[in-house]
């Protein structure tokens, strides 16, 4: 089981963000009720950078998502006073930020405010001198943020790991990177939780394939047994998958990881599909909008 984080009420969707910037209930309310219908774990409520009056629209999304729903939320922006306003507001379950880096300037900030609300937080792998280069960076970086909040007074097992996820279509070194640390975070900090931005793989790609890579990206990060993840609450198929409901496309993924070459002819279109995105993915064969044609 993966934790399910729904990104959709974002303001920068086309979708949604006028309903937000424009505080219209309605539409905000109808889709919150839909992705707690659809079985997500938890809200992600990003309202962007909110620099001007920031504080006033989280505490009042955060109000008016609450009143259909009883989820936990997550609390997405960069604003620290929005932050708070919307950890004020919170009422069911613990919520969350998302996220507090490793930037001096950030994450003094980011931990006070956790410690003061008692709050869970994400641990963005973003230092000083930008993203991690490999796994071995994340792992340090992670040390290094699990150390600084834990002094702060922060648990363990309150702080989830983002090792950054990019997209497939710029660098397939660091989605592998990312992969690669995930395998080795229970070795270095076994109480520490992970979480990836799902959606980060498929940037950039044709709205039609996106699916694919997400599904295919999850099933791969599960071998590793990640926690949870920021996803598209709408994609019904992957959030099947986030609940093993696949176990024989999960096992082929799994198994092509581990080197595995199943004869293309004896798959069905499903298997097909997922066996060529997991060369895609694992860079066996080089990334491009026809992958599944090939």
């Amino acid at each position: 089981m993966v934790v399910c984080i729904a990104e959709n009420i974002n303001i920068m969707s086309k979708n949604i963000g006028p309903a937000i910037k424009e505080r219209k209930q309605g539409p905000v309310q109808a889709m919150a009720t839909a992705l707690a219908d659809n079985g997500v774990d938890c809200l992600d409520l990003n309202i962007g950078p909110a620099r001007k009056g920031g504080e006033d629209l989280m505490d009042w999304l955060v109000k008016t998502v609450q009143e259909v729903i009883d989820l936990p939320l997550s609390l997405d922006t960069t604003n620290p006073g929005a932050v708070e306003a919307g950890l004020k507001a919170a009422k069911y379950g613990k919520p969350l930020i998302n996220s507090v880096s490793l930037q001096p300037e950030r994450l003094e900030t980011g931990l006070s405010i956790a410690v003061r609300y008692k709050a869970r937080i994400i641990g963005l792998l973003w230092g000083k001198d930008g993203m991690p280069r490999d796994a071995n960076e994340r792992a340090a970086m992670a040390v290094d943020f699990v150390y600084h909040a834990n002094e702060a007074g922060i648990p363990t097992q309150e702080i989830l790991i983002d090792p950054i996820v990019t997209p497939i279509c710029g660098d397939v070194n660091q989605v592998l990177a990312a992969l690669e640390f995930m395998g080795m975070i229970k070795e270095i900090m076994p109480e520490a939780k992970s979480i990836v931005g799902l959606s980060n793989v498929s940037n950039g790609v044709p709205n039609d394939l996106r699916p694919y890579l997400n599904r295919t990206y999850l099933m791969m990060l599960m071998k590793h047994g990640i926690y949870s993840a920021i996803v598209n609450g709408f994609d019904a198929e992957l959030l099947k998958i986030a609940r093993g409901e696949r176990a024989k496309h999960i096992k082929l993924v799994h198994g092509v990881m581990e080197g595995e070459k199943p004869d293309p002819a004896s798959l069905d279109q499903v298997e097909l599909e997922y066996y060529k995105t997991t060369r895609v993915l694992m860079g066996e064969v080089l990334y491009s909008d026809s992958w599944l044609l090939a």
